[in-house]
């Protein structure tokens, strides 16, 4: 995943409030870290977006982003 692709998942899925998420939650997934912060440590945007997921709910078939497809699986 890329950064662009992180980013328009996350408005996609929480609209205004994802910058306020962004900011603020902290993401024990992550190192006890904001979202914002793991990006910026050089955590891999997927694996923010995957513990934003798990943190807040998102039901596991919108964890590829709204109205993206799941990736195939080898």
């Amino acid at each position: 995943m890329r950064r662009s692709e992180f980013d328009r998942a996350v408005s996609d899925e929480f609209g205004a409030r994802g910058g306020s998420l962004l900011t603020d939650l902290v993401l024990s997934a992550v190192g006890g870290r904001t979202s914002v912060d793991a990006l910026s440590a050089g955590v891999d945007p997927r694996d923010v977006w995957l513990a934003l997921c798990e943190e807040t709910d998102v039901p596991a078939d919108r964890r590829y982003g709204v109205g993206r497809l799941e990736p195939r699986r080898s």
